[in-house]
């Protein structure tokens, strides 16, 4: 399923990110944050989204946004 992502975020100098919220499909949504690591595939976040655990993953390649539920592997 695409839809449309928008992510409010600080990048800090130390290559971490700070997602602040995130906009789905037109409506941003406060969000908390929780670890993050980086592979050659990018940069992976844990975040809480409406109670439930996601990974925002910024593409490496593509330097675009990606948003799946834990555990999947295909966007939401």
């Amino acid at each position: 399923m695409s839809q449309s992502l928008g992510v409010d975020c600080t990048f800090k100098v130390a290559g971490h990110i700070v997602v602040r919220r995130i906009k789905v499909d037109g409506r941003w949504h406060p969000v908390e944050q929780g670890r993050q690591w980086q592979d050659i595939h990018g940069r992976h976040l844990l975040i809480m989204l409406h109670g439930r655990v996601h990974t925002l993953t910024l593409s490496a390649a593509t330097l675009t946004w990606a948003l799946a539920e834990y555990g999947q592997t295909t966007a939401v």
